[in-house]
C-alpha cells in the first residue's frame, strides 16, 4: 500500500462540500499549494472567492505527493533557458521564483517551513558537463551559487552546484495553514466538490452534487486543466511519473539535493514530531506507460538501504506535467477566453512556481504589481511556435496511438471517461491509469487525477 510521508505524518483538512448554488467573483477549482495561496491572494485583497476540491481533503493530490522542495534552483533549467528563451527571461524567471522562496519564509510559519541550502550534483563526465553549463548560466544571470566536491552524502560526488537561502516544507502543514489564513480573510473553501461540467460561455459550472456556481473569473488550479483544450495546452503537456520512498534517519541533512545524472535523484530530510525522514525520489517515466510500477519502487528502495541503510516506511508517487520551453503556463487561456484563467506545467517544481502562480493571477485579476514582463513570460498564449508545435505532434501523436491500440492491447481494461482511452492496471499503486493525459482512478474506479472528472465503469 502507498502512502505519502506528508499525508500520513499531518491530518489534513477536511471542509464540507459545495452545500448549495452560490455566485461569486472568482471561482477556483483546485485545492493545492497554488489554489489556496491563490485563494488567500485574492481574498485579502478584497476578492470574494470560492474554491473548490473534488477530493475529501485539501492537499490531497499533487501537492500532498510532492519532495516538499521550495527552491529557485530547477535542476538543469537556466542554461535551457537561455538557448530556449533569452537571458533577459530567464533571469525574470529566477528572480520570481527566488522571491517566492523568499516570500514563502516571511509567510510560512516556522515549523513547516526550513532554509536549507539546494544543491545539483553529478556521478559522471556527463553528468560535470552539463554542471558546467549550468554554472556558466548562474554566472551570466548573476545567479549567487558556488561549484563545490564536500556535501554530505554517504557516497562520491563529481561536483555539486550549490544555491543558497532556498527552502523546504512540509507540503500538507502549509496547505493547511493557507485554509485557516483564507478563510479568515473571507474565502469560501469546499471540499468533496468535484466539478463535471463547465459553461464557458455562461460563466457557470456545475458539480457532481447537482449544484451549480456563476463567476465572474474562472481559474482551474487542477493539475491538468478541465478546459486545457481550449487553447490546445492539451496536446503541448507531456505528463510524467516519479516515486518516492521515506525512512527514518537519526540526523537531518542541511542541505537538499538533485543529481543531474540518468536517472535522476532528489534527496531531502524532514522533521516531523521530533522524527527525522529521508526522502528519496526517482525513476521517471511517462504516465500511464506500464503496468508493473513495482521495479519503480524497488530501484529506489534499493538505493535507500544501500546508502542510508534504511528501510521505507512510506512510498508514494508523484505526476508531473512539462512544457515545451520548460516554463509553466500561468494566465488567461487563451485572448479569445479572457475570464479563464489555468496555472498547470510546473515541471516537477511546483512548490516555488505555485507562489509565483498565486501572485500573477491575482495581478492579472485585481490590477495589483507584478514584475514586468512576468505576466508575459508564464503566458499560456506566449508563441514559441516551433517548439511547441513539434511538442504537439509528440504528445498528440503518442495520444492517438495509445487510443487505437489500446483498445487492441487492452480491450478487456476500462475506458477512461476522459476521452476514451484505454486504462491500464498499475500493480504497485493499485489503480487504473490513463496513458493518453494521465488520469488515475483508484480500484473502485473513483478519480483520483483528472483531466477526467467522472469515475470509470468497472462493470
Amino acid at each position: 500500500m502507498t502512502q505519502s510521508l506528508w499525508l500520513a505524518t499531518t491530518d489534513p483538512v477536511s471542509l464540507t462540500s459545495l452545500p448549495a448554488s452560490t455566485t461569486c467573483d472568482v471561482c477556483i477549482i483546485g485545492g493545492g499549494l497554488t489554489g489556496l495561496y491563490t485563494a488567500y491572494i485574492l481574498a485579502k485583497s478584497g476578492v470574494d472567492v470560492v474554491l473548490l476540491e473534488a477530493n475529501s481533503h485539501i492537499g490531497h493530490g499533487t501537492t500532498g505527493h510532492s519532495t516538499g522542495k521550495l527552491t529557485a534552483q530547477h535542476s538543469l533549467v537556466y542554461n535551457n533557458l537561455i538557448e530556449k528563451l533569452s537571458v533577459d527571461e530567464a533571469r525574470l524567471y529566477y528572480q520570481l521564483n527566488q522571491l517566492a522562496v523568499d516570500k514563502a519564509l516571511q509567510l510560512l510559519p516556522k515549523e513547516s517551513i526550513q532554509q536549507v541550502d539546494s544543491l545539483l550534483y553529478c556521478q559522471t563526465k556527463e553528468g560535470y558537463a552539463q554542471l558546467l553549463k549550468e554554472w556558466n548560466a548562474y554566472k551570466v544571470l548573476n545567479i549567487k551559487a558556488k561549484i563545490t566536491s564536500d556535501t554530505e552524502l554517504p557516497f562520491p560526488i563529481t561536483k555539486a552546484l550549490s544555491m543558497s537561502q532556498q527552502a523546504q516544507i512540509h507540503p500538507v502543514e502549509v496547505c493547511n495553514f493557507l485554509v485557516k489564513e483564507a478563510l479568515s480573510m473571507g474565502a469560501k473553501l469546499y471540499t468533496s466538490t468535484r466539478v463535471q461540467q463547465l459553461n464557458i460561455p455562461q460563466n457557470n459550472l456545475h458539480t457532481a452534487n447537482d449544484m451549480s456556481v456563476q463567476y465572474n473569473k474562472l481559474i482551474l488550479g487542477t493539475h491538468y486543466p478541465i478546459e486545457a483544450f481550449k487553447g490546445l495546452q492539451l496536446f503541448k503537456l507531456s505528463n510524467s511519473r516519479s516515486y518516492m520512498v521515506a525512512g527514518k534517519v537519526t540526523d537531518t541533512l542541511q542541505g537538499q539535493y538533485l543529481c543531474v545524472d540518468n536517472p535522476t535523484r532528489s534527496i531531502r530530510t524532514a522533521t516531523i514530531n521530533d522524527e527525522h525522514y529521508l526522502v528519496l525520489g526517482g525513476s521517471n517515466h511517462i504516465a500511464g506507460e506500464t503496468t508493473n510500477t513495482e521495479p519503480y519502487y524497488e530501484s529506489i528502495q534499493d538505493e535507500l538501504k544501500g546508502h542510508f541503510d534504511q528501510d521505507p516506511i512510506y512510498r508514494w508517487s508523484a505526476q508531473d506535467i512539462e512544457t515545451p520551453d520548460m516554463v509553466p503556463y500561468v494566465g488567461r487561456i487563451t485572448q479569445s477566453l479572457p475570464n479563464v484563467f489555468i496555472a498547470t506545467g510546473y515541471r516537477k517544481m511546483g512548490i516555488s512556481n505555485s507562489f509565483v502562480a498565486g501572485d500573477l493571477l491575482s495581478s492579472l485579476i485585481t490590477g495589483s504589481r507584478i514584475e514586468e514582463g512576468a505576466i508575459a513570460l508564464y503566458s499560456p498564449s506566449r508563441t514559441k511556435f516551433g517548439a511547441q508545435f513539434m511538442q504537439m505532434l509528440k504528445v498528440g501523436g503518442f495520444v492517438a496511438k495509445e487510443f487505437v491500440s489500446g483498445y487492441l492491447r487492452h480491450a478487456n481494461t476500462p475506458t477512461c471517461t476522459h476521452l476514451g482511452c484505454k486504462t491500464k492496471w498499475n500493480e504497485a499503486d493499485e489503480t487504473w491509469d490513463c496513458p493518453c493525459h494521465g488520469s488515475r482512478f483508484n480500484a473502485k474506479g473513483e478519480v483520483l487525477e483528472g483531466p477526467a472528472v467522472h469515475p470509470l465503469k468497472l462493470d
